[in-house]
């Protein structure tokens, strides 16, 4: 099983630990072509306007809503 984990704020290293731990790989994820092979995506807790805007600049809006779509399993604390 592989869950990303958005890399842009917040705790995501201690999200990426507590995965490995469980023996899930969990690849950092910060550019649209990393989400192409996950599993399941956590969207760590933050101040949600930078999240948001950092997540435009990155490109990465689309492609999660997309995801979302299809089924995929995203969690967002």
């Amino acid at each position: 099983m592989k869950v990303g984990v958005l890399a842009l704020r917040g705790t995501f290293i201690e999200y990426i630990g507590i995965l490995r731990q469980l023996g899930v790989e969990a690849p950092s994820i910060r550019l649209p072509y990393e989400l192409n092979t996950l599993d399941g995506l956590i969207i760590p807790g933050g101040e949600s306007t930078t999240m948001l805007r950092l997540m435009e600049s990155f490109g990465l809006i689309q492609p999660i809503r997309e995801m979302a779509r299809d089924g995929l399993s995203i969690w967002g604390t």
